[in-house]
């Protein structure tokens, strides 16, 4: 089984169909890969953050727990985080 870090460094040179696969393996991973996904999204930019974005989405509520606590931990994070507790438990932004 490939690693997030494998999967993420693929991504560099991924088309859309790719870049979808790609996101789709990361989500097939389910919520063990949650930790390092957050861990992730507050490093990663561009095409990277926005995969490990919608991976934590679409994994659901698992990844509410790990962005809180990144929340906590890191303030610059905070509303990046509180933006993905929203549009996981479908909730619209104030």
């Amino acid at each position: 089984m490939e690693t997030v870090n494998e999967i993420l460094t693929k991504l560099e040179n991924a088309d859309n169909t790719m870049k979808n696969e790609l996101e789709n393996r990361l989500v097939n991973c389910g919520s063990a890969v949650v930790p390092q996904l957050v861990d992730q999204l507050q490093v990663v930019r561009g095409v990277k953050r926005g995969v490990v974005a919608m991976t934590l989405i679409r994994i659901g509520t698992p990844s509410i727990q790990y962005l809180e606590k990144a929340a906590h931990e890191n303030k610059d994070f905070e509303w990046v985080a509180e933006y993905l507790i929203r549009e996981i438990k479908g909730e619209i932004a104030a």
